[in-house]
């Protein structure tokens, strides 16, 4: 058995991983950014490592900070999470060659299988086939379009080298074709490391069926169940289930012995997951994630297995001890991503600062897996899921219930979430009826009148308001008001003010500007391009720059036509939320 396990990762999975190695007796290695000192990972391993650095590149990127944490600790084993190296060959090669074992697939299977391209190639000679597309990478915008008009448009640009929706982007015509090919490039260097991308088709209404598969050293192969990870917004998961609603067993039969085809031809071990597009009682290998996925535990919550203790094991040469007819699924799991993001309007911007609150939910059939505490601060540096809230229960219905009581339960505060988003999801009745796809949260779910506080309000006299919570009872029944008293009018009442606090402006994927002619950025990031100068003349709505927040590109648009008098930005320049980046005249 292993003895002392290194993290390459940090955040919720880093925690989780923490956990299943303490309860097995192994000793935990955690790493940590400069913004990570004291983060939840940090606090609960046995040992915990500096990398320096602020940003991703700068600490869980580098491979050498890595590779000595290693050598300082003593680790003989390194489980990389998900994101970051965990599909990264030459991540997993310099783990080995040093004698550590890399808790997760042989490096030549993460070849094969974590470049999207070659995968797609060795399920078509497993006799999986593929959504339509290019099997070799993109080297300018002209082949996107060529493949558009062969095809039909709208078409997908994916990053090679990743997962998760990061990196890809989603062309309509031909005039996206360049910038997108750019954005797309440009996201997958960040994330992964490596901006190789490829071109696919893009169906019309699939949904998402992912396969769970786990397989040892001795040359057992099984699939565990299928995963619905249908609804999505930017290509980002919100809500996964198991089992998938609507699903014909014969299908599920068959998309597990896909799974396991494309596995077994890759010389595959440990956890991992094969993906499929689904529509029309058709499914297609979209690709394979070489790591365990985010969504796991809503497998482990249908059939009893603890899949990091089953990597662990693995790893350490373990056999299965149980066939393909052994495993059962029992009831139905759902997961809610809770990421710090505004979903204000259905535009899901993104949300970094201080959590200053952090009621978490309990009860029967309840599961939460976080990265952080209240007074945690979430980076825009790094990806912004906070925590997985995961519920099982005897059917789809019942989960659905109990997610939503969930939901309820969960209170955060100093930062934006998608909370409130996942309860609309929850509570649509396409949702309840499982008719959704990976299109339904962006093309029929109506969010515009939603609208998500996080600070105190101020008054149209500038004067910071401050939440009071009032308790009375009318005819011997509790009644609870809420109420938002100017500041000034608080200590006539014998409650002390809180610190003041501005308010969080509502946004979106589109930073919009001032119309005084101001145009300001609403959340901190970096500018990745500017896209106007001095004299241009802009429209409303036009994009004048690009920003990056937590691993994702905003727009930043202009609400007033006229002409740029001044940029105060260049690509590479930090800011933070409110800074005016160009000034329309």
């Amino acid at each position: 058995m292993l003895k002392k396990v290194l993290i390459a990762n940090r955040g919720e999975i880093a925690v989780r991983v923490i956990r299943t190695c303490r309860e097995m007796g192994i000793g935990t290695v955690a790493v940590y950014s400069e913004l990570d000192r004291d983060a939840l990972h940090v606090r609960l391993a046995d040992e915990a490592y500096a990398l320096g650095g602020q940003t991703a590149a700068e600490s869980y990127l580098n491979t050498e900070a890595i590779l000595k944490a290693i050598e300082d600790s003593g680790a003989d084993a390194v489980h990389p999470g998900y994101g970051f190296f965990s599909e990264n060959t030459d991540f997993a090669r310099a783990i080995t060659a040093k004698g550590v074992t890399f808790i997760g697939p042989p490096p030549e299977a993460i070849e094969v299988m974590g470049d999207k391209i070659s995968s797609r190639l060795a399920a078509e000679a497993a006799g999986v086939e593929g959504v339509p597309g290019r099997s070799e990478p993109l080297t300018s915008p002209d082949e996107v379009v060529t493949f558009g008009e062969e095809f039909g448009w709208p078409v997908a640009i994916k990053a090679a080298f990743g997962g998760g929706g990061r990196g890809m982007k989603v062309v309509h015509s031909a005039d996206e074709a360049a910038e997108a090919f750019e954005s797309a490039q440009r996201e997958a260097l960040s994330y992964f490391g490596r901006d190789e991308c490829y071109v696919e088709r893009y169906l019309t209404w699939p949904r998402h069926i992912e396969m769970q598969i786990l397989a040892d050293t001795h040359g057992n192969t099984l699939w565990l169940g299928e995963r619905d990870c249908s609804c999505q917004r930017r290509h980002q998961k919100l809500v996964e289930e198991s089992p998938a609603a609507d699903f014909p067993d014969e299908v599920r039969q068959a998309m597990g012995a896909a799974a396991v085809k494309v596995s077994e031809a890759c010389g595959y071990y440990n956890a991992g997951t094969v993906e499929f597009l689904y529509q029309d009682g058709e499914f297609y290998f979209l690709e394979m994630n070489t790591r365990l996925q985010v969504e796991h535990p809503v497998t482990e919550l249908v059939t009893g297995l603890d899949l990091v203790a089953w990597q662990l094991k693995i790893a350490a040469g373990e056999e299965l001890p149980f066939g393909q007819s052994d495993v059962k699924r029992d009831g139905h799991s759902m997961e809610v991503r809770i990421n710090a993001e505004d979903p204000s309007g259905g535009r899901f911007t993104p949300s970094p600062g201080t959590m200053t609150r952090f009621a978490q939910p309990s009860g029967p059939g309840v599961r939460l897996d976080a990265g952080y505490e209240a007074g945690d601060t979430i980076s825009q540096y790094y990806d912004n899921l906070i925590a997985k809230l995961v519920v099982w229960a005897e059917d789809r219905e019942q989960a659905r219930r109990r997610m939503l009581r969930a939901l309820e339960e969960t209170k955060i505060e100093g930062i934006a979430t998608t909370i409130p988003a996942a309860e609309r999801i929850l509570a649509h009745p396409d949702f309840a009826d499982g008719k959704h796809s990976t299109k339904w949260v962006e093309e029929r779910l109506d969010l515009s009148d939603l609208v998500v506080e996080t600070g105190a309000p101020v008054d149209d006299e500038g004067e910071t308001k401050v939440l009071r919570q009032l308790t009375a009872e009318v005819e011997g029944r509790r009644i609870d008001v809420k109420l938002w008293i100017p500041e000034s009018e608080i200590g006539a009442v014998g409650v002390a003010a809180p610190k003041k606090s501005a308010k969080r402006r509502s946004g979106g994927g589109t930073v919009a500007g001032a119309s005084s002619g101001s145009i300001a950025v609403q959340m901190q990031g970096t500018i990745v391009k500017v896209l106007v100068e001095v004299g241009d003349e802009v429209e409303v709505g036009q994009t004048v720059c690009v920003l990056e927040a937590m691993k994702m590109e905003n727009a930043v648009n202009a609400t007033k036509a006229g002409t740029v008098t001044e940029v105060k930005v260049a690509a590479g320049d930090s800011v933070s939320g409110g800074d005016v980046v160009v000034v329309v005249e």
